[in-house]
């Protein structure tokens, strides 16, 4: 046994032997599992208890060395679990699966193997040309779990971290409008004698419903923004109480941000980038100390003067209005955030291993296909090749010819 391999076998790193059960063709699933390099990403896909399920279901589990450190899972756990923990970054990309959660790095893609399939954010408003070039030269299948779907039409990653971004988000409203944080000075909701906090919130989506039951359950009053009135009613419905809902228009929308004291963007786009709806007009009204928070920045966001923002520099001020624009706000909570995520994903990876491979799932589950955007050595994505101006192919007319 070499050096190196006695150091960790003393530090008890290599995994333990378990029963696994074997494909009836002999080939593994081999799952990398690498240690996100930014230092703003905290959240891990797959947590030990997943990894222990996978193991024992006969896939091979590689974990980069504090992979899951920010979310308080130690190496030791993932090699209870029977995952090998490795010391490169290198090693946790040579798989047939890359589960991660920000974008990789140009570097990172290097890595990868030769039409191996990666699963990872795309955060569509911070990415480049040369990723997605980066990603085809490999012929790697590229996989956005922020555009998967369920089988009942819903996005199960989107869902889960906007429920959780929304039970935060007013969190950090209160935490910048205490006056440790030079805010205003205000509590939010209020308390006898002294007026609830106003908050404006556009759109009516999951991030919306979390954050107004959040406001009103601490007090405030909140007015609800969205062009969809059958959102703005199934709020209403899920609240179970009357709020002031209405459509947007720049008027009656103008009136509420000059009054509010958080304002929080949680508009999501169909297509693409969103549209500006809050103009920097519109900002300079607002009352000096208030304090926007743009959920969808990664998408572009919503308010004309957000941009992106990081967790070590949260802020920044336009007009007097203090700005929260961090893209990955449940990266906050990552502990919380990473058992939503390995809920996820552990039972996708357990149907993609049965199916013998990423490419089974993609020819077998429309819900999965609608996630890709790299195949083979071909954009798929339509709103990417305009971006970027490069050519696109459709998924199904590829998939087509192959098969």
């Amino acid at each position: 046994m070499s050096t190196e391999m006695k150091d960790i076998a003393a530090v008890g790193l290599i995994p333990k032997e378990s029963p696994v059960k074997v494909k009836k063709d002999g080939k593994q699933l081999s799952i990398g599992i690498p240690k996100e390099k930014s230092s703003e990403e905290k959240r891990v896909v797959l947590t030990p208890e997943a990894v222990g399920l996978l193991t024992n279901n006969g896939m091979h589990v590689i974990v980069e060395t504090g992979a899951g450190v920010a979310s308080k899972f130690s190496d030791q756990d993932y090699s209870d679990a029977g995952a090998k923990v490795v010391y490169s970054s290198k090693e946790s990309f040579e798989v047939d699966l890359v589960l991660k959660v920000d974008a990789p790095t140009i570097e990172e893609i290097g890595f990868m193997q030769l039409g191996a399939c990666l699963i990872s954010a795309l955060q569509i408003g911070n990415q480049s040309k040369e990723l997605i070039q980066a990603l085809n030269a490999k012929k790697i299948t590229a996989v956005a779990f922020e555009y998967l779907e369920d089988k009942v039409g819903g996005m199960p990653v989107v869902r889960a971290m906007s429920e959780i971004a929304g039970s935060t988000v007013m969190l950090i409203a209160s935490e910048y409008l205490s006056s440790v944080n030079d805010g205003k000075g205000l509590i939010m909701g209020g308390v006898t004698g002294v007026p609830p906090t106003q908050v404006v919130i556009i759109g009516a989506g999951t991030v919306a419903e979390y954050a107004a039951r959040t406001a009103l359950g601490l007090g405030a009053n909140i007015k609800v923004f969205d062009n969809h009135i059958y959102k703005l009613r199934r709020l209403k419905q899920l609240l179970g109480q009357q709020v002031y809902t209405s459509t947007i228009d720049n008027l009656t929308l103008t009136q509420a941000l000059s009054e509010a004291d958080v304002v929080i963007g949680a508009l999501r786009a169909e297509k693409g980038r969103n549209k500006i709806v809050v103009s920097e007009e519109m900002v300079a009204n607002m009352m000096h100390g208030s304090i926007i928070i743009d959920v969808g920045i990664d998408q572009g966001g919503c308010i004309e003067t957000a941009s992106l923002t990081t967790h070590s520099e949260p802020t920044f001020t336009v007009h007097d209005v203090i700005h929260y624009c961090v893209p990955n706000i449940a990266s906050r909570v990552s502990r919380t955030a990473s058992y939503s995520l390995s809920n996820i994903f552990t039972p996708i990876v357990l149907q993609m291993s049965d199916l013998g491979g990423p490419e089974e799932m993609i020819f077998n589950y429309r819900w999965f296909l609608r996630g890709v955007y790299t195949y083979r050595g071909s954009l798929t994505n339509a709103y990417l090749a305009r971006k970027f101006d490069l050519t696109h192919k459709e998924l199904q007319l590829l998939l087509a010819a192959r098969y």
